[in-house]
């Protein structure tokens, strides 16, 4: 996972900045602090290492405001540093908790440096860190209360924190299956005699913990650590290319242990691959008493490149491995390139700058998940808006921001949430209550909570305007979608269900003749649950060119399409609630009839 969430999140923060007021948030920390030369590497810039302890320092803070408990860190998103920080400069930190689970919390991190003497501000990195409570003196887990979102934006980043540790639980698994699955093509690591040899990159150093390492709990610092980690990388990288690198991104990683004052810390890195403007470190640190085994606490992987005078990236030399254990890192780290691709292509981009399908498979199928649900959630979230018209308690909005448009359609109907969520999320049966589902078949069926489907609609016929005039007078022109439907159930009190839905590509199902092959680029439904135990429905579409036409239409007050579709989803999903209780009737009746004759 990025450290940028999916969709247009950036412009809608950009366009509602100024609308929107600015909310008391009681978890948010703020730390400046100005850059001086103890902070700074060679080049006298900030070096990576204490910018991480000052995230992880900020994070914590906010952790523990809102536990009001002693917080460690967990783990550690993603982090792309996208600009580096001089000497003399201000480097400004903003952490607060985005949404906590039960003893867990996500916690968002925003970096931003401030020229003072040119009055300029821009973004360094964007982070979210996972922190945990330490038990009570007594050993019990301090439960933690609920985040409340003050503001718009808050509202999205608490929603989106299901999908990012859906992610996160999923990471190890990730690499793992792309290797066992054959998904990676074995490279050639026999690069010849000007390859450098891994082994000349190898680093090995070992730090002794201090009361200054430790934090407030006694235990090591999770900043400290990282800086270390970050140290020894940085040498190994240097002996690769025999320049000084810049560390561009570190890979999610996991606290596997704490460590105390005293402990030795054995920091180890070797450069694992080398591609042909970037190379990946990877770096282990590992704890020791002065009697007893090493305790693994650590593992990190980091990109570095070395740019040239004009800041562009440099051709790298290539790395020979060593045998065996080398081989297998070599291989692996082409796997995690493959995955930080997906990541930064899927997730990281903004909506308008992905192409509306993107190709789907195995490997690639938890990011586009995560893309899919959190673009509708973005899209629900947004506080713009603007009701376009009503007809008998069908609510028609509309939202407009700069090229885009999307519509929104809701209503109330007297069914309760989950039975409407199990009704609608079966897309097959949307051809009963939706005239323009003509079929739907399931071609793929990923887990229980992601599917692919196949829909046929009409497109229209030939003579119409807009329509293909190549295809026979009167004849109905169809067009065909590839859909990656993933549904979700709420994580807690106040969360809709939802059912997502986007365009994919899928190999086995090309483009066919007599088909338009269209695409939807965010789609879908947010159930949520209201009084009397009833369902406020609200469908969701940000217009592609197949489904625009449908939309002005609409907008124009030349079709009442939607709301006739609406009032027909309503009678299915009431129809099928009395069936199912009817059904729930007579089982119940036949269960006390058997029960009496076994009496």
């Amino acid at each position: 996972m990025t450290s940028r969430i999916s969709g247009d999140l950036e412009e809608e923060e950009e366009d509602e900045e100024e609308e929107e007021e600015e909310s008391f948030n009681p978890t948010e920390v703020k730390m400046s602090q100005i850059v001086m030369p103890c902070h700074s590497n060679h080049r006298q810039e900030l070096s990576v290492g204490q910018l991480l302890k000052w995230i992880d320092s900020t994070a914590c803070l906010s952790a523990e405001r809102h536990a009001g408990s002693p917080c460690v860190t967990a783990s550690m998103d993603d982090i792309h540093f996208e600009h580096t920080i001089s000497v003399g400069q201000v480097v400004n930190i903003k952490a607060k908790v985005n949404r906590a689970f039960n003893t867990s919390m996500e916690v968002g991190i925003e970096v931003s440096c401030e020229d003072l003497f040119l009055d300029r501000h821009w973004r360094v990195c964007h982070a979210f860190a996972t922190f945990v409570t330490q038990r009570t003196n007594t050993g019990e887990r301090v439960t933690l209360k609920p985040i409340v979102p003050h503001s718009q934006k808050e509202q999205v980043e608490y929603s989106v924190a299901v999908e990012r540790r859906r992610v996160r639980m999923l990471h190890d698994d990730i690499i793992k299956d792309l290797l066992s699955s054959g998904g990676i093509q074995q490279a050639d690591s026999s690069t010849g005699s000007k390859a450098v040899s891994a082994e000349r990159t190898k680093v090995e150093s070992v730090e002794l913990v201090l009361p200054p390492h430790a934090n407030h709990q006694v235990n090591t610092f999770g900043g400290q650590i990282m800086a270390w980690m970050v140290n020894v990388a940085t040498i190994a990288a240097s002996r690769l290319c025999q320049a000084h690198p810049t560390l561009r991104a570190i890979d999610m990683f996991t606290f596997r242990g704490p460590s105390q004052v005293g402990d030795r810390i054995i920091l180890k890195a070797i450069v694992n691959n080398a591609f042909k403007t970037s190379m990946e470190v990877g770096v282990r640190a590992e704890a020791y008493q002065e009697e007893g085994p090493n305790r693994h606490i650590n593992s990190a992987f980091m990109t570095f490149e070395v740019l040239d005078k004009c800041g562009k990236p440099c051709t790298l030399p290539r790395i020979r491995p060593e045998p065996q254990e080398g081989e297998r890192r070599f291989q692996e780290a082409i796997a995690r390139k493959k995955i930080r691709l997906d990541r930064k292509y899927i997730i990281s981009r903004k909506q308008s700058e992905v192409p509306l399908s993107v190709p789907w498979d195995p490997t690639n199928q938890v990011y586009l998940s995560y893309n899919n649900v959190s673009a509708l959630k973005v899209l629900a979230a947004s506080n713009n808006w603007r009701l376009n018209s009503e007809k008998e308690k069908v609510f028609l909005y509309i939202l407009e921001r700069k090229s885009m448009l999307s519509i929104r359609v809701e209503t109330v109907v007297d069914v309760p949430a989950h039975r409407a969520f199990s009704l609608l999320a079966e897309l097959r049966n949307r051809h009963r209550w939706d005239s323009l589902y003509k079929k739907c078949e399931m071609i793929h069926q990923v887990d229980e909570d992601d599917f692919i489907y196949r829909v046929v609609t009409p497109l229209g016929r030939a003579g119409a305007v807009g329509s293909p005039t190549s295809v026979s007078q009167g004849e109905t022109i169809f067009q065909d979608f590839i859909l990656l439907a993933s549904k979700r159930t709420p994580c807690g009190s106040g969360d809709p269900y939802v059912i997502a839905l986007r365009s994919v590509i899928l190999p086995t199902h090309p483009p066919t003749e007599g088909y338009n092959r269209g695409e939807v680029m965010c789609a879908g439904f947010t159930i949520l649950e209201t009084d009397g135990d009833k369902s406020l429905i609200s469908y969701y579409n940000q217009a592609s060119p197949e489904f625009l036409p449908y939309i002005s239409t609409e907008l124009a007050g030349l079709s009442t399409t939607f709301y006739q579709t609406f009032c027909s989803c309503s009678q299915y999903l009431i129809r099928n609630r009395l069936l199912s209780e009817e059904k729930t009737d007579s089982s119940t009746c036949l269960s006390e009839v058997l029960e009496s004759t076994q009496l």
